[in-house]
């Protein structure tokens, strides 16, 4: 059924039911005042009569002559005028003008006019209590006025009542059809719209000009927003597959070598059960290389992964003098010998993923450890870590982290391949992702990364990530309570080159 048809069926309904309950008021209320008019009447009359019954009652007292008596009688009825009485005494009833039947019961007591039904009709009675002294007597004076010309326009009013709910019912029913059927156009023409419209096998989405109808307006910015997130969810399952493809090409493709290494040294154990205990050490330690490496690009292509599907929802404030000293304290635990120095300040705070920059802090210490070695043969590695608070060129305050250590450092020309996929120097025990991560992550981040030459003219290098804020109020800060829009993620998936986001700090 339409919602017009429901809405003028409702109508349709609804108002012979407010007509008769209006009706029933009305009624009720006319009722009133023609009981008011007439017992002000009957009051007047009272007032006029009760002399006439006085003098009457005296001269029935005193036993004076018929011809006085009636016209007493007469002089009391003339004053009553169209008011029936019925003067009840010692010396008998007097009645006279309109009244009901005698045998009809009567109020005790009705100083106050009250409506008495009678053979079909009724009628407003008031009670007067009338006494004389000479000679001593009580009398009550009954007034009485016939109801019927109120009855009557009370049942007019009543048809009129019944006439008007009866006609307005359908009358109210046609025109809210109408009103409801212009109303709901806007709603069907959106339903026209709507109803080709097929995300799965369309791109073609909802195309909505204002039409000043609040709730028209909302239910389809309430279809766009989810036609939106259909295609968002949509993009985000692509991304996910593209992902573990990539995921699983780059894990064949990286782990073949390590394996196949793996699998030659297994062949010599077996073919060689009594190789040499120096061969066979070799091998051994081969062996548990390879397998570092191939846990390592595991790892590495885990946490790449993870970066690529990351969710918004997953951000949140995160202390950044905590994080690196967690990453600090870790790095000590696994190399005693390393010497790390570490200056910060405290409290920095920015938004973020905390597994995300654990992991940009973890893999910038490594690598720090693993090329930072001094040309100065004898010397321990030595990485040093600074933490600050400075301002970013739009006036936006922003964390510097910088990594310094004192190895070769990291010649001009390659400032940029640094951070491709499996980009690594040909000794270098890592598996060539752990800088691929951290640019992953400070894009995701919305930082700034860069490689430099350390500051005080010593051989080495020095990263440098820049984090926004959280609260800040600058151009490029990013409130505690925001919800960052994640930028298009493709480390995995792509070609291995990153967003170009760093700067080359020659």
């Amino acid at each position: 059924m339409r919602l017009s048809t429901r809405i003028a069926l409702a109508v349709g309904a609804t108002v012979p039911v407010l007509v008769l309950a209006s009706g029933g008021l009305l009624l009720r209320l006319v009722e009133n005042d023609l009981h008011r008019e007439q017992d002000t009447h009957l009051r007047e009359r009272a007032t006029a009569v009760a002399q006439d019954a006085k003098a009457l009652l005296r001269a029935t007292g005193a036993d004076r002559p018929d011809a006085v008596e009636q016209a007493r009688e007469r002089r009391l009825f003339t004053s009553a005028l169209d008011v029936g009485i019925r003067l009840t005494g010692p010396g008998g009833t007097f009645t006279g003008g309109p009244q009901p039947d005698p045998s009809a019961p009567l109020p005790t007591v009705a100083d106050v006019p009250v409506t008495v039904r009678a053979d079909g009709a009724s009628w407003r009675v008031l009670s007067v209590p009338v006494s004389v002294k000479r000679p001593a007597g009580d009398a009550t004076l009954w007034l009485f006025y016939p109801d019927s010309a109120s009855q009557a326009q009370l049942k007019l009013v009543r048809r009129r009542v019944v006439s008007v709910a009866l006609f307005g019912a359908p009358l109210a029913g046609a025109v809210a059809w109408a009103a409801a059927a212009g109303a709901a156009r806007p709603l069907r023409r959106l339903q026209r719209r709507t109803s080709g419209l097929d995300p799965r096998t369309s791109t073609a989405r909802l195309d909505h000009a204002p039409t000043g109808i609040a709730e028209i307006d909302d239910l389809t910015g309430t279809l766009q927003t989810v036609l939106a997130r259909y295609d968002q969810q949509a993009a985000r399952t692509a991304e996910a597959l593209e992902t573990a493809r990539s995921f699983s090409a780059a894990a064949s493709h990286e782990l073949r070598t390590p394996l196949m290494s793996m699998r030659t040294n297994l062949d010599i154990l077996t073919e060689h059960p009594t190789l040499a205990g120096a061969d066979r050490a070799e091998v051994l330690a081969d062996l548990r290389h390879e397998h570092g490496r191939l846990l390592g690009l595991l790892v590495m292509l885990r946490a790449l992964a993870q970066g690529d599907l990351v969710e918004a929802d997953a951000f949140g404030p995160v202390e950044l003098a905590e994080v690196v000293d967690a990453s600090v304290a870790d790095l000590r635990r696994r190399h005693p010998g390393a010497a790390v120095v570490v200056r910060g300040v405290p409290g920095l705070r920015v938004y973020g993923w905390g597994h995300g920059l654990r992991l940009v802090v973890d893999n910038l210490l490594s690598n720090a450890w693993a090329h930072g070695r001094s040309t100065s043969e004898g010397e321990p590695v030595r990485v040093e870590v600074t933490l600050r608070a400075d301002r970013s060129p739009g006036g936006g305050p922003v964390a510097v982290l910088t990594v310094d250590d004192r190895g070769p450092g990291v010649p001009p020309a390659q400032r940029q391949a640094v951070f491709q996929r499996f980009h690594r120097r040909q000794d270098s025990p890592g598996s060539g992702l752990g800088l691929t991560l951290v640019a992953q992550q400070i894009a995701l981040h919305r930082g700034a990364l860069a490689v430099l030459d350390r500051p005080d003219g010593h051989h080495g290098a020095r990263f440098e990530i820049r984090l926004p804020v959280a609260g800040g109020t600058g151009a490029d800060s990013t409130g505690a309570d925001a919800t960052l829009p994640l930028l298009r993620r493709d480390w995995l998936a792509g070609a291995g080159k990153p967003q170009e986001f760093h700067k080359d700090g020659s």
